[in-house]
């Protein structure tokens, strides 16, 4: 069974940010202003749970790498995706959604049919949310 401590998945979210920005554990060491050697082996540490990492550098590599703290501290990949999505939301599509959730988790009927909407065609999707918005 995969570890699912705190340490943990800072490390795999470390690891996936870092990769999907396409930076090496020494560039950014290096990027925190720890050197190149220096910065590799702090980076390596983190990503190995050698060593926790403390509340300033977390907000660094959050800022460094362009991801909301909350997102190397999230609890799986869903949730994860989900930080990203709403750190890409502007703050009043962030309000809407923040209150759409807690709808969609009320009724249950509700949420598996937009699951089966997100699973059509993109030129189906477009169509079918235009429809819903049609109805108003």
């Amino acid at each position: 069974m995969p570890d699912s401590s705190p340490r943990s998945l800072f490390a795999a979210r470390l690891i996936q940010a870092r990769q999907l920005r396409g930076l090496s554990q020494r560039a950014l060491g290096d990027r925190m202003g720890l050197g190149k050697d220096k910065g590799s082996s702090r980076i390596n540490r983190y990503e190995h749970q050698v060593t926790a990492i403390g509340f300033d550098n977390l907000g660094l590599l959050a800022q460094l790498l362009d991801v909301p703290v909350a997102y190397l501290l999230a609890d799986d990949a869903a949730m994860a995706d989900a930080i990203l999505a709403l750190a890409q939301a502007d703050e009043g599509q962030r309000d809407v959604l923040a209150a759409l959730i807690p709808a969609l988790l009320q009724d249950p009927a509700l949420l598996p049919k937009l699951a089966q909407l997100l699973q059509l065609p993109k030129r189906d999707q477009t169509k079918a949310l235009k429809d819903l918005a049609d109805k108003d």
